[in-house]
C-alpha cells in the first residue's frame, strides 16, 4: 500500500470576519489544503500553526468528485458567526458547517496532537492515541473543537490529520479546512505555563519576602494579572531585566491593595528605609518615606513614627516633633508615637514634657508583648550609645532606675 505525506499549502482568505468582544475567527491564519489520494492510500496532513490564544477551532472535510469545486469555503460560512458558542455543539452544529456539495467518495480520518503518533497510524492504523477518530467512512464532515477536547490546550501549536481513502478502486480529492478561534484575553499569551515562568521572579522580590506564606501566592498572581492587562507575555519577556523590574515595582502597591493589604506596601517601605538608614544613608531613607509613603491616604501613624525615628537619629528634632504631632492626629492612642515624642522633647531640652509623658504611660503596655517600661529602657540604653546629645538622657533614665 502506498504512503504519501503532502506538503502544506496555505490559502489565506481575504474575507473580513465578524468579531465579538470575546474574540474572532482568524481568517488570516486559516488553513485550506487540497489532497489527492489514490485508492486505499493513507496520508498525514499537518495543520498550519495555531495563533496564540486559540481556544477553539472549526474544521471541515469535504470529498469531491472529479472537476467538482467548493461553492463556499469554510471562511465564508464562519464570517457571519460572532463566536463558537453560536454554532452549537455536536451533530447539529457540525451539519451547519458542512459543504452543500460533496462527492460519492468516502474516507475515514483521525486527529493527533503528536507527529510521531500520527506517523505510526500510516503503518499500523492504530488510533488508540488519536484525540478524535471518525471510524465510519464519510463523504463530508465538520466539527468545532474546544479546549474541553484532548485535541486542544493553551499550548497547542499544530495538529496532524490522518486520512485513509476508503475507495478500493478510485482515487479521491479531499479538501481540509481549519479556522482557529482566537480568544482576545488568551491571545495575550499569559497561559498557565507562562505565568509559572514569571512566578519565581516575583516571589524573590523584597515585597514578596515581607509577606507571610499564605499571602505570597495570592499577591504574586494578582501582580501577574495586573501586568498581563498592560503587556502581552511576549512583550514583557522582551524587556531587559531592569525594565522588567520597573514594571513589577509599578504594580506592587496596587496588587497589595487588591488582595486586602492596603498598608502593606508602606510597611515594606518603612522596613526598607530602616535598612538604608542602618547603613548611614539617612537622607536617602528619609526621602524614600517622604516621597512614597507620607501624604498618602493610607499612611498610618506608625508610618509617620518610622519617619520621626529617622529624624531623631539624624539629629533633626524639629522635624521629628512636627511629624509625631501629625501622627498623633491620625492615632492618639498609639504609644510608640508617644514614646518617640518623649524622646524628642528630651533632646529639645523640654524635660518636663518628656517626664510627663513617661510618667503617664510607664505602667502601660506598648503592645501585647511589650511594656512601655521595657521599651523605654531599651531605647534609652541605645540612645546613650549613639552620637546624639547626651545631656538629658540620664535625667529620664532615673525614672526607671
Amino acid at each position: 500500500m502506498k504512503t504519501k505525506i503532502f506538503s502544506v499549502l496555505l490559502v489565506t482568505s481575504l474575507l473580513s470576519f465578524a468579531q465579538s468582544p470575546q474574540g474572532y475567527w482568524d481568517n488570516q491564519r486559516a488553513t485550506t489544503k487540497e489532497i489527492k489520494l489514490s485508492a486505499g492510500d493513507k496520508v498525514i496532513i499537518k495543520s498550519e500553526e495555531f495563533p496564540v490564544g486559540t481556544t477553539e477551532f472549526a474544521y471541515r472535510i469535504t470529498l469531491l468528485d472529479e472537476n467538482q469545486k467548493m461553492v463556499n469555503d469554510l471562511a465564508s460560512v464562519l464570517k457571519a458567526i460572532p463566536d463558537p458558542y453560536f454554532i452549537g455543539k455536536g451533530t447539529g452544529g457540525a451539519i451547519s458547517l458542512l459543504s452543500n456539495i460533496s462527492g460519492s467518495d468516502k474516507c475515514t480520518y483521525a486527529l493527533f496532537v503528536n507527529e510521531a503518533i500520527a506517523s505510526d497510524f500510516i503503518g499500523s492504523e492504530n488510533t488508540n492515541k488519536a484525540c478524535l477518530f471518525q471510524k465510519n467512512p464519510v463523504s463530508k464532515d465538520a466539527k468545532v473543537v474546544s479546549m474541553k477536547s484532548t485535541c486542544l490546550n493553551e499550548d497547542t501549536k499544530y495538529l496532524w490529520f490522518a486520512f485513509k481513502n476508503q475507495n478500493w478502486m478510485m482515487g479521491e480529492k479531499i479538501v481540509l479546512e481549519i479556522v482557529p478561534w482566537v480568544d482576545n484575553l488568551a491571545s495575550r499569551g499569559w497561559t498557565k505555563k507562562n505565568k509559572e515562568i514569571l512566578l519565581p521572579q516575583i516571589l524573590k522580590t523584597e515585597v514578596s519576602k515581607s509577606l507571610v506564606d499564605t499571602q505570597k501566592q495570592k499577591y504574586a498572581y494578582k501582580l501577574i494579572e495586573s501586568i498581563s492587562k498592560e503587556y502581552r507575555f511576549q512583550d514583557f519577556t522582551s524587556l531587559n531585566a531592569t525594565e522588567q523590574k520597573s514594571v513589577i515595582e509599578k504594580f506592587e502597591e496596587p496588587s497589595l491593595q487588591a488582595i486586602g493589604l492596603p498598608t502593606k506596601y508602606n510597611d515594606y517601605l518603612c522596613l526598607k528605609a530602616k535598612e538604608i538608614a542602618g547603613k548611614g544613608n539617612y537622607e536617602e531613607a528619609i526621602s524614600l518615606l517622604n516621597d512614597k509613603v507620607i501624604g498618602k491616604p493610607n499612611a498610618k501613624a506608625l508610618h509617620l513614627n518610622t519617619l520621626a525615628e529617622l529624624y531623631i537619629e539624624s539629629n533633626q528634632f524639629g522635624k521629628a516633633l512636627q511629624t509625631l504631632q501629625t501622627a498623633e492626629k491620625l492615632d492618639a492612642s498609639e504609644l510608640k508615637v508617644k514614646l518617640n515624642l518623649a524622646h524628642t522633647y528630651m533632646f529639645m531640652n523640654e524635660i518636663s514634657k518628656a517626664r510627663e509623658i513617661h510618667k503617664k504611660y510607664m505602667n502601660q503596655n506598648i503592645s501585647a508583648k511589650q511594656t512601655w517600661k521595657n521599651k523605654a529602657i531599651n531605647d534609652l540604653d541605645r540612645l546613650k550609645k549613639s552620637n546624639l546629645p547626651q545631656d538629658n538622657i540620664q535625667k529620664i533614665w532615673r525614672l526607671y532606675n
